[in-house]
């Protein structure tokens, strides 16, 4: 199904997204707390299933509001206990923190503080912000409120958000952001209207969450695809009741923002004197909807994304890291979305490459539709292989030229297995492109394939086996979108 063509018109989202920001800091007048949910930036969830959109995109768009912005970035003290991990990345939330820290201030983004929430005095909590300080970050402690979130007399009294640190800020627009889910966002975002409005400040709250699609349908390819990708999490998308109504108009929101409104509705009452928002919807700031181009097209990528979903949960199971009930939520999205598994044109040519050989294969598809195909040989991993195919196929070179002589791959193969201890001496897809690196000082075709690398991006690729731990990094480094068979070589 890759087209490679475009369905989302980027720069209309970038000047809409931070005019729209504006006008709700306006609005509120004196500031603006912004909730910040999702990846702020490397968001390739959103650039597969809206092609055209950056996966910088969001951080573009602060950096259009940066002289008016400063960042707080939250952080779950329990998180940092438990050792959570970012599933994408592999690391640890701390390390996120202090990753996305150096990030934001490279870049020219003022992030003024990091705040622990849920904080008890933790030792590995006190560790981290120790660290912090060592950056010169500044660290503010929130803690568990008892009966959190209906506990409202509670909450709203100086032995719950009063107890908490005030986080200091400078600037009308206050990014508050995480390196998770649960982190504790919209906690901070109220605690801080709760203390400004004692002080006298005139602050607003506001979400900026790019799924669901507020004004998609709620059956949209799009807004469904966001549920295959938070199956983990139980999220569901519904109707919101209370925007339907207040307005009699039909806007799509989550269950989590739609259970939790009329608290939040009843602490800006509380606070405000009188809610801003009638519906979850209200609160949004999200303009990507308006921003579609070619429904057609965007329609076809996000269905291509939850088959994808479907491949990544039953490997998934078979690692232990998926539930039954994760993969049954999934058969159940893709029926709505009216696709099967074998809708994905990279999964038969792969088998059938299986069949005839004998070992794993995995095939390729271009974003012209061209279908190129990777076996197992005695040098070669079936993904190195197909890699290899690709990037002569991409620099128009024969498929019988040699990008690599076996007299570079053998010392390779004699390193793994005679002193490294592999028991495959077959190269996986990073020594393959190591080696190409190297041939390509002496050899012209080698230079080209090499050349070519950055055209892998977007393309679909299926493996007959579970890649390797290292297989799945490089694709997802040079942007290939990568499926596997449940099975283990």
């Amino acid at each position: 199904m890759s087209s490679g063509k475009i369905g989302f018109d980027n720069d209309k989202y970038l000047k809409m997204q931070s005019e729209h920001i504006r006008e709700r800091i306006a609005h509120f007048g004196d500031k603006l707390y912004l909730e910040f949910g999702g990846k702020l930036f490397d968001d390739y969830h959103a650039s597969r299933v809206l092609p055209g959109f950056k996966p910088d995109s969001k951080l573009q768009m602060l950096l259009q509001l940066k002289e008016e912005a400063e960042i707080v970035i939250v952080i779950n003290a329990g998180d940092i206990e438990k050792n959570k991990v970012r599933g994408d990345l592999g690391i640890t939330y701390d390390v996120d923190v202090i990753r996305l820290f150096h990030i934001f201030t490279k870049i020219g983004l003022y992030v003024s503080s990091v705040v622990l929430t849920r904080y008890e005095h933790q030792p590995t909590a006190d560790a981290f912000q120790n660290r912090l300080e060592a950056l010169g970050v500044k660290v503010y402690h929130h803690y568990s409120i008892k009966g959190y979130p209906s506990n409202l007399e509670l909450i709203m009294s100086e032995e719950g958000y009063g107890r908490n640190d005030y986080i200091q800020t400078s600037r009308k627009l206050v990014v508050v952001t995480a390196p998770g889910p649960g982190s504790g966002k919209m906690a901070t975002c109220l605690s801080q209207i709760y203390h400004e409005h004692k002080r006298g400040v005139n602050a607003g709250y506001a979400k900026f969450e790019t799924f669901p699609i507020w004004n998609l349908p709620l059956r949209h390819p799009v807004n469904i695809a966001y549920e295959a990708a938070t199956s983990d999490l139980n999220d569901v998308n519904m109707i919101d009741p209370f925007h339907l109504e207040a307005y009699n108009k039909t806007t799509v929101n989550y269950n989590r923002d739609i259970e939790i409104f009329p608290v939040l509705n009843a602490m800006f009452d509380r606070i405000l004197g009188e809610s801003p928002y009638k519906s979850p919807t209200d609160m949004g700031v999200n303009m990507a909807g308006n921003c579609i181009v070619d429904n057609a097209v965007v329609c076809e990528a996000a269905r291509e994304e939850i088959i994808r979903r479907y491949y990544t949960a039953l490997c998934g199971r078979k690692k232990g890291t998926s539930t039954e009930e994760e993969i049954y939520k999934l058969e159940l999205l893709m029926n709505q979305a009216g696709v099967k598994a074998a809708d994905r044109n990279v999964v038969a040519p792969a088998l059938e490459k299986e069949k005839q050989t004998g070992e794993p294969a995995a095939a390729m598809e271009l974003p012209d539709g061209t279908i190129l195909t990777g076996r197992t040989s005695d040098l070669l991993g079936a993904c190195s292989a197909l890699l290899l195919n690709a990037l002569k196929h991409f620099a128009g070179l024969e498929d019988s030229v040699l990008l690599m002589s076996p007299h570079v791959i053998e010392p390779i193969q004699s390193l793994k297995t005679d002193h490294l201890g592999n028991q495959n001496p077959r190269l996986h897809t990073d020594e393959t492109l190591l080696a190409l690196s190297i041939c390509a000082t002496t050899d012209e075709n080698a230079k080209k394939a090499m050349e070519q690398i950055s055209k892998l991006w977007g393309c679909e690729v299926h493996s007959t086996v579970i890649l390797s731990a290292v297989d799945e990094r490089i694709f997802k480094r040079l942007g290939v979108n990568l499926t596997c068979e449940p099975k283990f070589s």
